[in-house]
């Protein structure tokens, strides 16, 4: 059987990638700031906090979570989420070397 095409990158690559991947929605953006904005884990709000119906928001989390973006945890019978700071600290490691890396070029090449 063949390789496939994420095999042929580095497992960093492939990590940021998802990340990356699961951001790529604005709603997905409007959960990860709300979460942001009230430092908590939620349960039930985040449905009110968005034009969405409840499956498709539900959707959106679950993407969320499987990228590792978000947490979850089972109380009684709802789940409550909250952000993964070490996911977003990957994010804003990778963002930070490629500021760095621009800030040293500076060199106009396009």
């Amino acid at each position: 059987m063949g390789a496939t095409k994420t095999d042929h990158f580095t497992d960093r690559q492939n990590q940021l990638a998802l990340l990356a991947k699961a951001l790529g929605h604005p709603a997905r953006i409007a959960i990860i700031d709300y979460l942001l904005k009230v430092d908590a884990c939620i349960c039930g709000d985040i449905v009110n906090e968005l034009p969405l119906a409840q499956p498709t928001v539900s959707q959106h989390l679950k993407e969320l979570k499987n990228a590792g973006l978000i947490q979850g945890n089972i109380e009684g019978n709802a789940i409550c989420y909250c952000i993964n700071e070490n996911a977003l600290n990957d994010l804003q490691q990778f963002f930070t070397s490629i500021a760095t890396s621009l800030e040293k070029k500076k060199s106009g090449c396009c």
